[in-house]
């Protein structure tokens, strides 16, 4: 039984209700036709940046799957869900005895999104094939997204890959595959999806109801959810003022440091946190890449130490939970030195 998402970003749509994808045309085609063929892979890795559309794509296919169960009999084309059909209310509802959705869960104490994808949610797989043995459907598992999951998750979830029950298929989201379990990687078929050209993201935004702006659409880099912290989490907010913190120096620098930290470790700022490290880490990758191209080997390898010693130092703040305006001002001083 699938689960609504949890940790929706406001103004955006749960991919289990999503009747529209846009710009992976290409991506459609193939998995129709793979499954049309009845040689579909059991696991499939949908991997691309943060924000594209893999999660709507999965659902869209899963809902393909379940509405043509027979494969020789099924359309060559995936065409938008029928939100009237019964397969795509019950995708949508998290009714469906056929599709399972691994996600974050809420911790049960707190009411916030966990770090990450237990054992236990991945436990609920083995007990969803075991529901459903007997049954002779299709059973579908998307994991959203596999990056989440913690080692023992991941082991187990591994297991159930290296002996896939019959009539099963695993779709596997990932924004960095490379972070993967090599044997996790070894046992998909890559998919790689790309971040959404101009034309893909104005057409995306004008769906959800957004004003696409050149201004917005530059500054999303072809992701749709990047485009809604922008615009409903005052991203662009945070980008003018680290802005600021670059441009300052002395006591103004001290206080725009400050300023910004006291923002992103406010209480409810897990989004725009997330944001900030997220834009944090595009600014070092494209001052390196520019620096490289200029000839600069020697600031464009102290860039990407900052990148490495960046990641480190979150996960670090992450797992002892450590004060995060004091991760955020240490992070805003080796940026500025």
């Amino acid at each position: 039984m699938t689960d609504i998402t949890p940790g929706l970003l406001d103004g955006a749509i749960a991919p289990s209700e999503n009747t529209r994808l846009f710009g992976h045309a290409d991506a459609e085609s193939f998995l129709a036709h793979a499954y049309r063929s009845g040689k579909v892979h059991h696991a499939i890795l949908i991997e691309g940046p943060e924000g594209i559309g893999k999660a709507t794509l999965a659902f869209r296919f899963a809902n393909h799957i379940l509405g043509h169960p027979d494969p020789a009999t099924a359309p060559e084309t995936i065409a938008d869900p029928d939100p009237a059909s019964p397969v795509s209310r019950q995708i949508a509802s998290g009714a469906s005895h056929n599709l399972l959705h691994l996600t974050r869960p809420v911790d049960e104490k707190t009411g916030r999104v966990k770090q990450a994808i237990t054992v236990d949610e991945v436990r609920r797989a083995g007990k969803f094939f075991a529901q459903t043995s007997g049954t002779g459907n299709w059973r579908i598992v998307i994991v959203d997204p596999a990056d989440d999951l913690n080692r023992s998750a991941a082991n187990a979830i591994l297991k159930i890959l290296e002996e896939p029950p019959k009539r099963s298929l695993f779709l596997v989201l990932s924004h960095a595959p490379g972070k993967l379990l090599p044997t996790i990687r070894s046992r998909c078929l890559p998919l790689k999806l790309e971040a959404l050209d101009d034309a893909a993201m104005r057409a995306a935004l004008t769906h959800l109801g957004l004003e696409a702006t050149e201004k917005l659409i530059a500054s999303a880099r072809g992701s749709v959810s990047q485009a809604l912290k922008l615009v409903n989490y005052g991203g662009m907010d945070i980008i003018a003022a680290f802005d600021d913190v670059l441009s300052a120096r002395g006591p103004a620098a001290r206080k725009a440091m400050h300023k910004l930290a006291d923002v992103l470790s406010g209480r409810d700022s897990e989004t725009i946190y997330a944001f900030f490290l997220s834009h944090i880490g595009e600014h070092i990758t494209d001052r390196a890449r520019a620096a490289a191209l200029a000839g600069d080997l020697n600031t464009a390898d102290r860039l990407a130490r900052l990148s490495a010693n960046l990641g480190e130092r979150v996960a670090i703040s992450l797992g002892y939970n450590l004060d995060r305006k004091q991760t955020v001002l240490s992070i805003l001083e080796d940026m500025t030195a």
